[in-house]
Parts: C-alpha cells; sequence; structure tokens
C-alpha cells in the first residue's frame, strides 16, 4: 500500500476519534461547571451536580446499545460506512446542545432535551472508537500493529485537550458572559470539525480484513449471537481491562474539575490549565507506548500502569491536599499524563488480537461499552458521592482507584498467548 494512502488512514482514524471525543469531553467539562446551574436547577448544590454527573453517566449506558447497532453493521456492511454514520449522529446532538434554552427558560424542558441530545451523543459514540480502531490496526504492518492500534487512542487525548482549549479561552470570559453564550460557542463550532472529519473519511476504501471476509462468504448474520456464544469469555476479558483505562481517567480529568475548584480552592483556569498539559504530556506518550509495546508486548505494558495506577492512588489526592498549584499540575501530569498513557496505548490493539475478523466489531465493541458504562460515566458521580458520604474524606476515592486497578489486573492475566493465532490471522489478511 502506497505510504500517501496509509497516511489518509491514520489520519482518518486519529481525526474523527479526536472529532467525536472533543464533543464527548465538551460535555464532561461543561457539565461539572455549567449545567448544574442552568439545567439541572436545585437548592443543594451538590444535588444540582450530582444531577449533572448523572446525565454525563447516563450516555455510556446507551453506548453499549449504540455499540451494538453499529457493530452489527460494521461487521455486517463495513468499517467505512459506520464510520460516517456515527460521526454524523455524533455531530447532530453536540450543536444541537449549544443552541438549547436554559431552565429559567423553559422549565422542565431544558434538562429534558438536554438529556434527549446527551443519549443521542451516546449512540453515536457507541461505534466510532471501534471503527476508528479497526481501521487502522486491519490495515497495519504486524510488526507495526502497536503503533497503528495507539493512533486511535491519541483522538481521546487531542479531542480532550481541543476541548479544554476552546473552554479555557471562554472561562476567561467574564462570569456572566460565560455562563450566557460563551459556554455554547465550542458546542456550535464543533460542526467545522465534523465536516471535516467526514470530508477526510470519503476518501477511504474498506478495511483489507473486512473484505477478506466478505469475499469467503463468512458475514455473521447476528454477530453479536456469534460473539456471545463463541467470544464471551474474550467480552469478559474486555470488560475487565477497560476498568482501569476508564475510571481513573475520568477521575483525573473531569470529577478533578469540580473536587479542585469546589473542595479545594483552585480556580477553574488553573484546574483545566493542569489538565491541558498532562493531555499534551500523554498525546506524545501514547504512540510511544505503542511502538514499545510492538518490541516488549502489550501485556506487560498495560500490567505496568496498571500497577503504577494503584501505587499512585494516594499520592494523587495527597499532592492536590497542598492547594498548590504547581503540585496540581505536577499530580494531574503523573496521573494523566505518564501512568495512564501506556495503559490506553496498548488497550484497542490487545482487544483487536483476542477476537476474530468476523465479529471483531461486535467483540471490541461490547468489552469497550459494558466496560465503560460500568467504571467510566459513573466515576465522577461515584467519586463525588464518596465524598458526600464521607465528609469530603479522599480516601474512599483513592481505594476506588487501586479497586479499579486490580480488577483490571484480574482480567488481564487471563489473556492467553493463543491470541497469537488471530494475530498471524490478521496479519495475512492485512498485508493482502
Amino acid at each position: 500500500m502506497e505510504k500517501k494512502q496509509m497516511r489518509r488512514i491514520l489520519i482518518a482514524s486519529l481525526v474523527g476519534s479526536s472529532i467525536e471525543w472533543f464533543d464527548y469531553f465538551l460535555y464532561g467539562t461543561v457539565a461539572a461547571l455549567v449545567f448544574n446551574q442552568l439545567f439541572f436547577v436545585n437548592e443543594d448544590p451538590t444535588i444540582g451536580l450530582l444531577l449533572s454527573y448523572a446525565s454525563f453517566a447516563l450516555a455510556f449506558f446507551i453506548r453499549p446499545f449504540g455499540g451494538v447497532i453499529f457493530s452489527h453493521i460494521g461487521d455486517r456492511i463495513g468499517r467505512k460506512k459506520t464510520l460516517v454514520l456515527t460521526l454524523s449522529i455524533m455531530g447532530i446532538a453536540t450543536f444541537g446542545m449549544g443552541l438549547l434554552p436554559t431552565y429559567q427558560a423553559v422549565g422542565i424542558w431544558a434538562p429534558i432535551l438536554l438529556i434527549t441530545l446527551r443519549l443521542v451523543q451516546g449512540l453515536g459514540i457507541g461505534g466510532e472508537w471501534e471503527g476508528a480502531l479497526l481501521l487502522a490496526v486491519e490495515y497495519a504492518p504486524a510488526e507495526k500493529r502497536g503503533l497503528f492500534g495507539a493512533i486511535p487512542q491519541m483522538g481521546v487525548t487531542i479531542g480532550m485537550l481541543l476541548g479544554t482549549i476552546a473552554l479555557s479561552f471562554m472561562t476567561l470570559l467574564p462570569e456572566n458572559a460565560f455562563m450566557t453564550w460563551g459556554w455554547r460557542l465550542p458546542f456550535i463550532f464543533s460542526a467545522l470539525l465534523v465536516f471535516f472529519g467526514l470530508w477526510i473519511r470519503k476518501g477511504i476504501d474498506e478495511t483489507p480484513s473486512f473484505k477478506k471476509v466478505k469475499e469467503s462468504g463468512e458475514v455473521p448474520k447476528l454477530p453479536i449471537v456469534e460473539t456471545l456464544k463463541n467470544y464471551w469469555r474474550e467480552v469478559i476479558i474486555a470488560v475487565g481491562a477497560k476498568v482501569v483505562e476508564t475510571a481513573p481517567f475520568y477521575i483525573f480529568s473531569t470529577f478533578v474539575v469540580s473536587y479542585a475548584t469546589t473542595n479545594l480552592g483552585f480556580s477553574r483556569t488553573a484546574t483545566l490549565t493542569a489538565v491541558m498539559i498532562a493531555t499534551i504530556i500523554t498525546t506524545i506518550l501514547i504512540p510511544i507506548m505503542g511502538m514499545l509495546s510492538d518490541k516488549i508486548g502489550r501485556k506487560k505494558l498495560f500490567i505496568a500502569g496498571t500497577i503504577g495506577m494503584a501505587l499512585f492512588a494516594f499520592p494523587y489526592f495527597w499532592l492536590l491536599q497542598q492547594k498548590s498549584v504547581p503540585l496540581l499540575i505536577i499530580a494531574t501530569v503523573i496521573g494523566l499524563g505518564i501512568i495512564w498513557a501506556p495503559i490506553t496505548a496498548v488497550l484497542g490493539t490487545m482487544f483487536s488480537e483476542i477476537f476474530d475478523a468476523r465479529i471483531r466489531y461486535t467483540g471490541i465493541t461490547l468489552g469497550y461499552q459494558i466496560g465503560a458504562a460500568l467504571a467510566g460515566g459513573t466515576a465522577p458521580l461515584v467519586a463525588t458521592a464518596l465524598l458526600n458520604r464521607f465528609n469530603n474524606s479522599y480516601v474512599p476515592v483513592a481505594i476506588y482507584i487501586i479497586f479499579a486497578s486490580f480488577l483490571s489486573l484480574a482480567a488481564i492475566w487471563a489473556v492467553k498467548e493463543r491470541s497469537n493465532q488471530k494475530l498471524d490471522e490478521m496479519h495475512n489478511t492485512s498485508a493482502m
């Protein structure tokens, strides 16, 4: 394959993933800063924040349904068409959020409309990441699969970085202007990014792996039935492995915004800056970790990152408690920027190597989305509830991170070297 075409494939994978996660993290951050005041109005600020986070978590529970729908399309019709659908759906929902009337204007209809768009957004992202991952991995040469699989993971942090930059600029506005119209602009202008993403994907061909499955006549009629019948163990492994990648991530990136500003007295700008710096570092490290996994193996890197996550849980909160901006930045950089990087860099490639090409989209989707639903969207909600229950003590939240780490360690130990057979099969199809 020509280098030009390969570059376009990787850009299409990266850009689409970046746009999707820009939209998604935009909601997560604004939920902590705005939605609790403009949409989920309550006399008790904590209740308002909990309701706001609940709306954030809600989409994670709809994601598996979106994943089932779009993975069926992806395994039956193709990766490319699925990616166009998911990006369009996500973009429309995010654009609509920027135009919504507030609770003060339309009462109860404001949170109802917001939650509806949030559910649509969740459906879209339910199938996006998996398609972006397979676009890269199923084209990858065998010796570079870790690197190629890490590229879509960069979209997560690049999207978050774009969202953080956009909101950082908006928070420089006077408080009244930010709360009235400033927070809306990133949602509205996300439409431009969506059009760019669709244009990039227009010239991409279907992946070699899916082409071979289609030519062989082995396209499953009901991919989800075959996955649950023959690959349910792999799905459980993927769900467990996803926990340590997603729960601490949302603690370090979303929960910290409200915790640092409300409980510790940091400014919004300082907190968002810390997250932004950590995001830049992890974006640089992800492809490096992907390349490293091609040399030493995915499992070793994943285990090292997971153990590091468990060990850092208490030091992370201790650093925040010092109420120093430099230490806030250091804590966020270590957790989100360094320790999290190897975990997320190898996750997608590792998942792709334990599922057969015929049901790969569906298998990856179930593991990824169920894991995200159980541990991702709920993380800020659980952390806030734990703080409220235990008199603002961070100890239960740190224990929660450690628990997530041990759960994923237990899952990853179950990954057998037998995945090499599927890896070789995938190499043969990718090389065609």
